[in-house]
């Protein structure tokens, strides 16, 4: 079998692994009060080009979003999410258990459109009623989205700007971050969103990790006694260099980037086996994820040898896959899924 399920089907980079190998009989203090989880944050400063933002290192994805969200809003606003949202969809309902309601807008291509979302704020306000209803009090996107798709310079400072009109956080889910920004057809670099956002994460898990990932707060607005926060809602390791490592190893020599850049040139050449084979797209995104349709037959034949995950059903006879490449994925592995289809 090969697989292409997932980006986090392996352990972790050998370099990343390498570095946790290195490091694993230090006596080091822990919750993060580590050397080496300093050394993680003040690398990952240097790459947003910002020394003035709060880097934080969290154990997971959904953690992460549950914390940031619940910790950021007060008790009667709710989050704005695009319908097809990580936090909408795939959390178990992680938001709304701290008690905040999610207020999902349609999306295009996954994406959350600046005027959909200013029409949304416009008329909420303008509801007379307004003090009955969930205030938005938030505004989460996911850079790449759910369909690998990406916001645009452009999408990013219109978000940013409706958000401080109306004096609302914009947070941005960077799961997959370093292939949104090796994307061949982004014009966003982590500066811009370290600009744009008032809060983002920089995905680890999904991006060569064992775990982890690190939020970035832009404007000294990291909630009072997050730590605590994050404690209470069980994501803060006590061996707290598993992440610290981790970060460290990442954004040494430009690993992090390059991982991205690898998944991307895998993703490129396996939308070539996919068109020279005649199989149709669903979705052909710019970056690691991409959306195919089988016919149900062919579907089942495909899964004997190969893994890839359902998405969606297309129609009666036909169902949307989804194929993604990573560090792991090789030109072996390509190979092996042209020499099946």
């Amino acid at each position: 079998m090969i697989s292409f399920e997932n980006d986090y089907i392996a352990g972790a980079h050998p370099l990343v692994l390498n570095h946790l190998v290195e490091t694993n009989l230090e006596s080091l203090s822990g919750y993060g009060q580590d050397i080496y989880c300093e050394n993680a944050k003040a690398k990952i400063k240097n790459a947003c080009g910002r020394q003035d933002v709060e880097v934080e290192l969290l154990t997971g994805g959904t953690q992460t979003n549950q914390v940031v969200i619940s910790t950021m809003l007060q008790d009667h606003e709710g989050v704005i999410a695009a319908d097809t949202g990580h936090i909408n969809v795939h959390e178990a309902g992680a938001i709304e258990y701290t008690g905040h309601k999610v207020l999902s807008l349609p999306h295009k291509e996954g994406k959350l459109q600046p005027e959909v979302l200013k029409k949304y704020l416009e008329g909420f306000y303008a509801d007379e009623t307004y003090t009955h209803m969930v205030f938005p009090g938030m505004v989460y996107i996911s850079h790449p989205t759910e369909y690998g798709t990406l916001y645009t310079l452009k999408d990013l400072t219109q978000l940013s700007d409706i958000c401080r009109a109306f004096r609302i956080p914009l947070y941005l889910d960077g799961a997959r971050l370093a292939y949104g920004l090796m994307s061949r057809e982004t014009d966003v670099t982590l500066p811009d969103i370290a600009r744009l956002c008032d809060v983002f994460y920089i995905g680890g898990t999904k991006v060569g990790a064992l775990c982890g990932e690190a939020v970035v707060f832009t404007r000294q607005n990291k909630p009072a006694h997050f730590i605590t926060s994050v404690k209470k809602r069980g994501a803060l390791l006590a061996k707290g260099r598993l992440t610290g490592v981790q970060f460290d190893a990442l954004f040494s020599n430009d690993l992090y980037f390059e991982i991205g850049r690898h998944a991307i040139r895998m993703a490129e050449k396996l939308k070539t086996v996919f068109h020279d084979k005649g199989i149709p797209f669903y979705l052909e995104s710019p970056t690691n994820q991409q959306f195919i349709i089988l016919d149900n037959a062919q579907m089942e034949r495909l899964r004997r040898q190969v893994c890839y995950s359902f998405w969606e059903k297309y129609d009666d006879k036909r169902t949307v896959v989804r194929f993604v490449t990573s560090w792991s994925t090789t030109e072996e592995d390509l190979q092996k899924l042209e020499d099946i289809l």
